[in-house]
Parts: structure tokens; sequence; C-alpha cells
């Protein structure tokens, strides 16, 4: 292996955007989580949303910040190790990342001081305003970066003149063929990773005998959310992998393991890909299935591996395994999901310990899927940066092997120390659950406490703000 400048610059995006894209995944769902909470207090008075809005939100603010810190950082490499992708491609992915910045963090920035700061200081139709601000503008940031790297992935609305990207209709590069299915998958990604941590931290509180109104109202707004959701963020990726079949079939070829041209491709359940044999090691899989998956019929033909030269292909082995651990953790939320409507269902929801400890290591599969995910979609990408016109290698900075190695270097430490301090402060934040803080402004009304109820359960009467 070549340790040489390209490596080391593919190395250090990948290492920077891995610790990113762990905290805008969980923050969009969680503003939106709070937006929730809030009109909720709003609309009954019941200071057992409130107590969960001022938990939930100091966690929303060290996440946040530490979102936008590794953004930073990240953006910064494009002018450092990829200035050629950003002088060819800057034409086109400029402006919409500008408008990321117009429409998004400024309406971020602008409402999340008072979100943060404002409990007390402002009324609470403004404070609720303001929390609504925040998540849309979270919504936005997705809508603009899932714009700019879908046309990554599938460019259109475009021209090349003298090798530089030109937009010739807006409209199609922004909704170019695969943003619209790979913005849904991400939104429904980021809610169902928070509807996990919020489920997970739940089952850490009953199993450490903190089980109380605000612990039983997270642990069922969540398994709400995520028996509806996990099962349509199931049609959502057949959706996106049928466009990826479509345009980029190299890489929906590289996600199955297919390596021969054939009508009726299998569905390969587990396989060890031999790049270099061009086959899979002990395959398991479901004769024409595949076909019927990606084209919808059993016998449609399919390209392998082998229609693709193999500077062409992408690395199969990190495609196929990451594309596996996203499908295995989204059959596990449904199941998760099921599991935990079914309890609900049958009033034993606070009985099962044994769901309670299977929501705890659950907490996490919302990032592990959201970090396969794009595993799959980045590497799967290869060996283009924009697919199929411009490559990765003839977009890397002319710059030293030494000093990418370098600032790799200092970025793995810097992460280590910063990012491992806030994550394990944010553990503890969880550790100490809802129900205690600040008291909220009047809010001059009573609530009788009926939509508590049927979220806290018989046992646990319902609370009003006096």
């Amino acid at each position: 292996m070549d340790w040489d400048a390209l490596l080391l610059s593919r190395l250090q995006f990948a290492f920077t955007i891995s610790f990113h894209i762990i905290f805008p995944s969980f923050t969009i769902g969680l503003a939106s989580y709070l937006a929730v909470l809030e009109g909720l207090w709003l609309k009954t008075g019941n200071e057992v949303f409130r107590n969960l809005y001022l938990f939930w939100v100091k966690i929303f603010a060290l996440a946040f910040g530490m979102g936008v810190v590794s953004g930073v950082v990240m953006s910064y490499q494009f002018g450092t190790n990829w200035s050629v992708f950003a002088d060819k491609a800057g034409n086109v992915l400029g402006p919409l990342l500008g408008y990321e910045v117009l429409t998004a963090f400024f309406l971020e920035a602008s409402f999340l001081g008072i979100m943060l700061f404002g409990w007390k200081k402002v009324g609470p139709r403004l404070h609720f305003f303001a929390t609504l601000c925040v998540a849309v503008g979270t919504l936005f940031s997705a809508f603009w970066i899932l714009s700019a790297n879908s046309w990554m992935q599938t460019p259109a609305g475009h021209e090349l003149r003298d090798g530089i990207f030109y937009a010739v209709d807006w409209f199609e590069v922004i909704f170019n063929p695969s943003f619209p299915s790979r913005f849904m998958h991400m939104i429904a990604a980021a809610y169902l990773t928070t509807g996990f941590a919020v489920l997970g931290a739940a089952g850490w509180l009953w199993l450490r005998s903190k089980d109380d109104a605000e612990t039983r109202v997270m642990r069922r707004m969540a398994i709400g959310m995520i028996v509806l959701l996990a099962p349509l963020q199931v049609l959502i990726g057949h959706e996106s992998g049928v466009v990826a079949g479509e345009h980029q079939p190299a890489k929906v070829a590289a996600m199955e393991g297919w390596w021969q041209t054939r009508a009726g491709q299998p569905s390969i359940l587990f396989a060890l890909p031999d790049e270099e044999g061009e086959r899979n090691r002990m395959e398991i899989a479901i004769p024409r299935v595949g076909s019927w998956v990606v084209a919808g019929d059993f016998d449609a033909e399919l390209r392998g591996l082998d229609a693709f030269p193999p500077e062409d292909r992408p690395p199969v082995a990190w495609v196929f395994w990451a594309f596996r651990v996203m499908v295995g953790l989204g059959l596990a939320m449904i199941a998760i999901g099921l599991w935990g409507a079914w309890l609900w269902f049958r009033r034993g929801l606070e009985k099962s310990r044994l769901f309670q400890l299977a929501t705890v290591p659950m907490a996490l599969s919302g990032f592990v899927a959201v970090l396969a995910g794009w595993i799959s979609a980045e590497v799967g990408r290869q060996p283009y940066v924009v697919y199929g016109v411009l490559r990765t290698a003839e977009a890397v900075s002319p710059v030293d092997g030494g000093q990418v190695a370098a600032s790799l270097l200092v970025f793995m430490v810097v992460y280590a120390i910063v990012f491992t301090a806030g994550t394990l402060y944010i553990l503890r934040l969880i550790a100490k659950g809802p129900g205690s803080g600040e008291q909220p402004p009047e809010r001059g009304h009573r609530a009788p406490g009926s939509l508590l109820a049927s979220v806290t359960g018989p046992s646990e009467p319902a609370r009003s703000v006096p």
C-alpha cells in the first residue's frame, strides 16, 4: 500500500467526517424532539414535558457544539487537501454550501441563544418559536448538505468547460436523481438515531431504579416513533437502492457482492469477498431475490463487477460489509420497535428487564448504522469524487504526504481528547436523568394531565405546572 498524499488525504477526510456525522445525525432528530416536548408542555402545562426539555436541551447544546467544531475543521480540507476538486467543482458546490450557511446556520445561530438561555428571559411562545427555528434550521442544513453530496453521487444540471463544472440548471443540480431518496433516508436515520438514544437512556435509568414519569414518557415516545419510522426507513432505503442501481451500478454490485453479470441475481446474505479471485468465499445466498429487490423482476439481468474494469470498481469488502451492518441494524430496530409496542399493549413495558437490557446497547445502533450507510455511499462512489466524471486521484491537492500525515496525527490526538471528554460529559448527564432543574416561568393554566396518562401508565400520576 502506497501511503501517498492521495491515500492520506482520503483517510483524513474519512476520519473527520466520521466524527462529524455522528453529531448532526443526533442533533437533527433531537432538535425536533425538543420542539415536540416544548409544544406538548405549552399545550398541556404538564411539567413532565418541561423536565424532559430541560434535560435534553443540555445534551443538545453539547452535541450541537461538537458538530459545529468538527464541521468547520472538515470544511477546511477542501482548500488544503482537495484544492483541485474545489477548483473544478466549486462553481456548483460552492453556492450549495453557501445556501446551507445562509438558510440553516444563520437561522440556528440566531435562535440558538434564545433556545438555550432565554428560558426566563422571553415569553413562552417566543421561546417555542426559537426552538422550532433551530429544529427547522437543522433540516435546512441537512437539505443543502445532502443536495451537494448527492450531486457528487449523481451529477446533473451541469456542463464541463475546460475541465471546470458550470451549473446550467440549478433545479436539476439541487434535485439531482439521488437527492430526494437520500435526503429522506438521512432524515429518517437521524430521527431513529435520536429515538434509540432516548430509548436507551430510558432503559439505563430503569436498570438503575430511576423509572419515574419522565422516563416512562421518554420510553413511550421513542417506541411510538420507532415502530412507525423503522419499517418506513426500509422502504426509503429500498428506493435509494433502486436509484443507485440505475445511476451507480458498480456501487450496487459491490454492495450486493455480485461478481458476474447475469439474469436472476441472488440476494447474498453472507460471503467473504475475494477481490483478487473476483469471487465470494463461503457464500450464503437466496437465488434470484437480488434481481427482484433491485429491479422488481426475479429474472432481470443486472450487471456484476465483471462489467467494469478493475480500476473503476470500488473497494468491494468495505462496501459489502458496511451495507450489511446498516441493513442488519435496520432489521434489529424494527424488531425492538415491535417488541416494545407489544409490551406496551400488554401493559408489561416497565416489567420486562430483558427489554430494558436490550435497549441500552441499541442506543448506539443509530450512530453505527449512519456510519455504515455513509461508508457504503462514499466508499461505493470510488474511484470517483464526482461519479463517472472526476476521479478522486485527479482531485487531490499537490501537497506532500508527510504534511498530510502530520496533520492527520494532530487531528487524531485532538479529537481523541476533545470529543472523548464531550461524550463522557454527555453520558454523565444522561446517567443523572431528567426531573430536576430550574423552575419554569408561570404559564397561567393547569392541565388535566390526560395526555400523560396514556404514556406514563396508571401507576404514575401526571403533574401540572402550578
